[in-house]
């Protein structure tokens, strides 16, 4: 009797194993199927109003040149993206100036929009080339790759495609564009000339020239890829080293402008009507003078502190 018991007791245990082996079995397969279904049938995820407003916009035309401007910026936002922050940097600053700073309604919309304006300015004023610094700055990588490529045997094309696996964006992505290109059929000058339009520095245009003579010309690429390398890296350490000894100064050219302006809204809000006088009278004379003295105190440290190698 026992020993039956035993038997059936070892058979449902085998039994139940048996079944959570082909159940688990059951369960994987189930899932690689629902991605593959996912992915051959995607579903459309809803969206709310605002995100479908925000594709549409981004679709169109208008939107583009301020498209290009984060891109040259390189900021990685789309152009409903970049409004989106400015009105919630207005409502913010609105909030802020009417209700801590208590400052008049009127003014207190106003304001933000100027403030938004110059914001919007100088972002794109400071950052409007930081494209072609940052794609600059791995021009010493790529040179790097492509002259071991060139040392290996292989051909440009072939580096080209070397460049578009390992270097990251921005100078990645505009690789892998050229080697889409070159495996379409493009030339290479035509391929670079398109990405010249992007990045139009002298480093870029140097390295493209090299390229492009040496694949007419022949000779030593690979040594002359490796000289070129040198060059950028020393240049990049070279700004580097410019970019840490300037950067105390172009924190001040922040700072002396706004502390001033902080200090007024503060007295305002301690002091009732202390800012009034400056807007009638005499007082619209001073204020002027203020506002045109820290806009010029600003661009004047801004501009000492632009070096250029």
């Amino acid at each position: 009797m026992n020993i039956a018991v035993s038997i059936l007791y070892s058979l449902a245990v085998l039994s139940l194993l048996i079944f959570v082996y082909y159940y688990l079995g059951y369960r994987s397969q189930k899932k690689e199927w629902k991605q593959k279904v996912k992915k051959w049938f995607p579903e459309e995820e809803r969206k709310s109003f605002i995100s479908k407003w925000g594709d549409n916009f981004d679709q169109k035309e208008s939107s583009q040149a301020l498209r290009n401007k984060l891109q040259n910026a390189n900021l990685n936002l789309l152009p409903s993206e970049y409004i989106g922050i400015l009105v919630a940097g207005y409502l913010t600053l609105f909030v802020l100036f009417y209700s801590v700073f208590g400052m008049p309604i009127l003014v207190a919309m106003l304001l933000p929009v100027l403030l938004m304006f110059l914001a919007n300015y100088l972002l794109f004023y400071f950052r409007k080339n930081n494209y072609e610094v940052r794609f600059n700055e791995q021009l010493g990588e790529i040179c790097r790759i492509l002259g071991n490529a060139a040392r290996s045997g292989l051909t440009i094309n072939q580096g080209i495609d070397i460049v578009a696996r390992e270097v990251s964006a921005p100078a990645g992505d505009e690789f892998k564009r050229i080697s889409n290109e070159l495996k379409l059929g493009v030339t290479l000058e035509k391929a670079f000339r398109s990405v010249q339009k992007r990045n139009k520095s002298r480093d870029f245009n140097l390295f493209i020239a090299t390229l492009l003579i040496q694949k007419k010309t022949g000779g030593n690429l690979a040594l002359t890829l490796d000289t070129m390398a040198d060059t950028f890296e020393e240049r990049k350490v070279l700004n580097q080293v410019i970019k840490t000894m300037t950067s105390e100064e172009k924190y001040i050219s922040f700072i002396v402008p706004a502390l001033p302006i902080f200090l007024l809204l503060v007295m305002n809000n301690v002091i009732d009507g202390f800012i009034e006088p400056l807007f009638s009278g005499f007082g619209l004379i001073i204020l002027i003078i203020f506002l045109i003295a820290i806009v010029l105190s600003f661009f004047l440290i801004r501009k000492i502190t632009n070096i250029k190698v």
